[in-house]
């Protein structure tokens, strides 16, 4: 399950200090990414937990629908140059 599977998406929720760091440290990137609140979607909860163990592990991220748990602004950012750079804005 992926919002755009050839984009980037972000599954998070509310008072999660990860996901906050996450996704502030994303605002100065210009990436484009859609985020997805898992406690208000079922489907993106069971999606999380099918490729976190079983857990609602968050943020879980994934570009061009392969996931990734808990990743740092920099393991982000090397998957989407490898697999989507041309998600990345220019001049990056």
């Amino acid at each position: 399950m992926s919002e755009e599977p050839g984009g980037v998406v972000v599954y998070w929720r509310p008072m999660c200090t990860y996901c906050m760091k996450l996704l502030t440290q994303l605002r100065f990137t210009r990436l484009q990414y859609t985020r997805v609140n898992i406690w208000r979607d079922p489907d993106a909860a069971a999606f999380v937990r099918s490729v976190a163990d079983g857990n609602e592990t968050v943020p879980t991220v994934t570009v061009t629908g392969r996931a990734m748990v808990n990743p740092s602004k920099r393991e982000l950012l090397e998957a989407v140059e490898a697999y989507a750079p041309h998600l990345l804005p220019k001049g990056s």
